[in-house]
């Protein structure tokens, strides 16, 4: 008999809540009872009707939201519990006597930079608070029955970093729905960045590698879709007159994956990524992606065969160097074709469930 899984969530958009309506969606279709205990998700609320419970932890220090989840979670009876971002796991850590509770950890804080995470002996630390934040994740690791992480460079830093123990950490890719292809049929030139709009996803660092003279076509545009504290200076810069009118803004969407589907290629430049959810869909959408190289990109892009275009995080130079060279490739197409054929084999929402199904099963096991 399949278990009951009750994923828990305090936040209602973002890579966590995503991934958690396709993992709990594949998990229905093969066959197992879920429920997703948080904030109704602003992008595919659809795909779980039926299997939420609405309880909010509206910030942090809400005790009461905490027992409210916990309450509902208890009452629901569930075999295995499932925190998908770091609030949840603070949260339901404590139901671990009576369930074996996993959690999924899908980043670090903002100012971790990708030489600290990558353990470099000369890289500046993050701030107090942040490695407090770390902290308090290393404890929740060590409570907690296993910590998924979508990227074997995250699990290198919990082990590392935080000092794990190394049977608590499992790797399982992210998930994405999988859309027929639609790989650019000519030369890039309508780009696309996805992402909330804060410092570490580079937005202005690309718009910067956008104006170098040389770097972008005179028929090339960039359409920008996400929200957050860096828009007005984003506007701001895209405002000058080598990009004046060639770079629209669309705000927060929910439709993403069609939005995808429209561009040529997807550009994120940002100086930390664990295993960005909008790669493996940009990826599954048959398009050519320019990233930088950090945490699991790279190990993303490398499909046999496709060509990998990554800069270093906040080299703009090198950035506009590659966006050239994507703008130059005669037949993008090929790479997309490739990649999309990797995100079937790799980050299918069934490849997913089942990874995570055999996790239960072996937590219930022992």
């Amino acid at each position: 008999m399949s278990p009951r899984i009750a994923f828990v969530l305090t936040q209602d958009s973002g890579g966590p809540v995503d991934v958690t309506v396709a993992l709990a969606a594949a998990l229905v279709e093969v066959g197992a009872d879920v429920r997703v205990f948080g904030p109704e998700p602003r992008r595919g609320a659809e795909r779980i009707a039926g299997r939420h419970e609405q309880v909010v932890v509206a910030r942090k220090g809400d005790l009461l939201g905490a027992r409210r989840v916990r309450a509902a979670v208890r009452a629901w009876r569930p075999d295995v519990v499932h925190a998908q971002d770091r609030r949840a796991g603070l949260v339901t850590a404590r139901l671990r006597r009576a369930h074996p509770v996993v959690h999924t950890y899908h980043g670090v804080p903002d100012d971790v930079t990708e030489p600290w995470f990558r353990g470099l002996p000369t890289a500046p630390a993050p701030s107090r608070y942040s490695r407090a934040v770390l902290a308090a994740d290393a404890v929740v690791a060590r409570l907690v029955a296993r910590t998924v992480v979508p990227a074997e460079a995250m699990r290198a830093f919990l082990l590392r970093r935080l000092r794990v123990p190394v049977d608590r950490v499992i790797h399982v890719d992210n998930c994405v729905a999988l859309p027929d292809p639609t790989p650019p049929a000519g030369p890039v030139r309508r780009l696309v960045f996805a992402g909330l709009l804060v410092e570490r996803k580079g937005l202005l660092g690309l718009l910067d590698a956008l104006a170098t003279p040389g770097t972008m076509p005179a028929d090339a545009t960039l359409t920008v879709v996400g929200d957050g504290p860096q828009r007005a200076a984003a506007e701001r810069s895209a405002g000058r007159p080598e990009l004046a009118g060639r770079v629209c803004f669309l705000g927060f969407r929910a439709d993403v994956p069609r939005l995808l589907r429209e561009h040529d290629a997807l550009v994120l430049p940002s100086t930390m990524e664990q295993q960005p959810l909008v790669v493996a869909e940009a990826m599954a959408a048959g398009k050519p992606v320019l990233a930088t190289d950090t945490g699991g990109v790279a190990d993303m892009l490398a499909v046999p065969g496709a060509t990998a275009r990554l800069a270093a995080p906040g080299d703009v130079a090198e950035l506009a160097a590659r966006l050239r060279d994507l703008f130059a490739d005669p037949a993008p197409g090929r790479t997309g074709r490739l990649l999309a054929a990797g995100a079937r084999w790799r980050f299918a929402p069934e490849v997913s469930a089942r990874r995570h199904l055999a996790l239960y099963e072996d937590l219930l096991a022992n």
